[in-house]
């Protein structure tokens, strides 16, 4: 591996990638003998190595941008205003992903529910249990004009009627369960087998696309209380003054542990792929933060997140998944404002800026050194031995591919990125 202390010198070949997607051609500019000269060792001799003796004529290259959306839509009962919010932004956010920060886009859409179970505590002290067998992580059916489901399940870009469509699906009604499941909801999505489930046997298979982005998109007024354990371990209580999912929150599974599912997704050739989380859930209008208070209604006290008026929860472990992908909290807004536009066009900009480009030509990972210009005119440097980027190799069918992570998280505003390879000949 080249010493991290003779990046600077090795002023090298390189071929840069910039965002606006602009390929430049590869410049000689050290020998292999002068590389051996400053006492460097050259990955060139090492045993079954693929760096060239000399720059490849063609520089790596970046894969037209593919995302699978997955919008988790609360259809409890008091989410009737805010999925009609959700509904009269979504020509915004349709927009704002077509632009595509200047990378042409090719998305599709579909839309589970947060309805997985429901376990209540009755009067004499027992539980009744509910299961919600046509939701449970399963894409539901997109609806025609007179409001009646059809036999489609998701909705691609190219669709001439992607708006309306679109808008209807998100109308999921109120009727669902009460305990909010969308990490668990998420999970069957992607992570059961109903992803190999046919659509016309009530499965997800053929949504989500090798080679595509997923970006997740939760709506929701309550906190969540998913667990991967059945019979669900808590259960709802007949005090509306005490969030049992947050009380017991002990029993259900770790936000923790749904981050490393989700990290964890591979698609059908095996590749790691690359998921974004965005949430509008019950966290302050004012801060984004989660704190819970009480407040009297109707003759009736109820949990909600301080500053957030209309939310039934305090949106502690919605706030803290949103943040384990994205610990400046970009990703995270409050389901309480009376405007949902600007936060569907925040979601739809930052889901547009990849987190992974597919390579080509890169013969050595070792030799990849990336440069993020941020919107200030600073640049990020970015390295795999720094643990700043992860490379994966590529397969039988698919490309090599990079990965930005930690401080090298690609943002809204970022003005270039440049993928340069040191070679020697």
């Amino acid at each position: 591996m080249l010493a991290p202390s003779l990046l600077d010198a090795v002023r090298g070949c390189a071929s840069a990638l910039e965002a606006d997607v602009k390929i430049h051609t590869c410049a000689h500019l050290l020998t292999l003998s002068a590389f051996l000269a400053v006492g460097c060792h050259s990955p060139v001799d090492d045993a079954g190595s693929t760096v060239p003796e000399a720059c490849e004529a063609t520089p790596p290259v970046v894969a037209p941008q593919k995302t699978d959306i997955l919008f988790v839509i609360d259809n409890s009962s008091s989410m009737q205003e805010e999925q009609q919010g959700i509904a009269t932004e979504l020509p915004a956010f349709l927009a704002a992903f077509k632009a595509g920060s200047g990378v042409a886009q090719e998305f599709r859409v579909g839309v589970i529910t947060t309805s997985v179970y429901q376990r209540l505590t009755v009067g004499d002290g027992s539980d009744s249990i509910r299961s919600y067998p046509d939701q449970e992580g399963r894409l539901q059916p997109v609806k025609d004009e007179a409001g009646q489901p059809t036999l489609e399940r998701f909705i691609d870009s190219s669709d001439p009627l992607l708006l309306d469509k679109f808008q209807r699906l998100v109308a999921q009604g109120t009727m669902g369960s009460g305990q909010e499941t969308p990490f668990e909801a998420v999970r069957l999505a992607v992570d059961s087998p109903l992803t190999r489930q046919p659509l016309e046997e009530g499965g997800n298979a053929g949504f989500l696309r090798d080679g595509a982005r997923l970006l997740v998109v939760v709506v929701s007024d309550e906190e969540d209380c998913s667990s991967t354990v059945r019979p669900p371990p808590v259960a709802l209580g007949q005090d509306p003054a005490v969030d049992a999912c947050s009380s017991q929150a002990d029993k259900l599974t770790s936000v923790e542990e749904y981050y490393r599912i989700f990290q964890n997704l591979h698609d059908g050739r095996g590749a790691s792929r690359e998921v974004l989380w965005a949430t509008i859930g019950p966290v302050a209008l004012t801060d984004k933060r989660a704190e819970a208070v009480t407040e009297v209604s109707g003759g009736k006290t109820y949990v909600r997140n301080v500053d957030c008026p209309t939310s039934y929860g305090p949106g502690y472990r919605q706030s803290a998944l949103a943040q384990a992908f994205d610990s400046t909290r970009a990703n995270l807004d409050s389901i309480c404002k009376s405007n949902y536009q600007q936060t569907l066009v925040d979601i739809a900009e930052l889901a547009t800026v990849a987190q992974s480009v597919d390579v080509v030509n890169l013969p050595d990972p070792r030799l990849a050194l990336v440069n993020v210009t941020r919107a200030d005119g600073s640049v990020q440097t970015c390295t795999v031995a720094n643990g700043d980027i992860r490379y994966e190799p590529s397969g039988d069918d698919r490309s090599a591919r990079l990965f930005f992570l930690g401080p090298c998280l690609r943002r809204v505003g970022d003005t270039k990125v440049e993928v340069k390879v040191l070679c020697a000949g």
